[in-house]
């Protein structure tokens, strides 16, 4: 992996198309989603987690993730909008954990990763103490 590919503190990576990318969002993003689609983050996680997602919706946060991770606007734009129907299952799992990540306090996933309790290239929903301890 590249170290453009790895990580943010507080963000994923993730395989968009056939690529890794590192996405972030940040208050600007999610506040830019929020202007554009008249729907709050939290109501849009909630789908996200419970697979009732719209695509527009999906595809939209994956952007605006890419964005936040340092791409261009135009290129995430042109990135996600040309990827097919089929990758639209992918991209709502990489969405979902990038809402999820970006509620979750950096200086404590940083502590859990120092303690080795998390993986800081696996998404926050995978790498949490609970299910780490009811695993082992």
């Amino acid at each position: 992996m590249s170290v453009a590919a790895k990580a943010p503190l507080g963000g994923i990576s993730a395989q968009i198309g056939t690529r890794t990318f590192p996405l972030i969002l940040r208050n600007g993003e999610i506040e830019r989603f929020e202007e554009q689609h008249d729907v709050g983050i939290f109501a849009v996680l909630d789908a996200l987690i419970s697979g009732n997602s719209q695509a527009r919706h999906v595809r939209d946060i994956v952007a605006l993730g890419l964005i936040g991770g340092g791409m261009r606007d135009a290129a995430a734009d042109k990135m996600v909008s040309e990827l097919e129907p089929h990758h639209n299952i992918a991209l709502r799992a990489v969405a979902r954990d990038l809402v999820m990540t970006a509620f979750v306090d950096p200086s404590a996933l940083k502590k859990n990763v120092e303690d080795g309790l998390a993986d800081p290239n696996e998404p926050i929903a995978n790498s949490t103490q609970s299910e780490k301890s009811e695993t082992q």
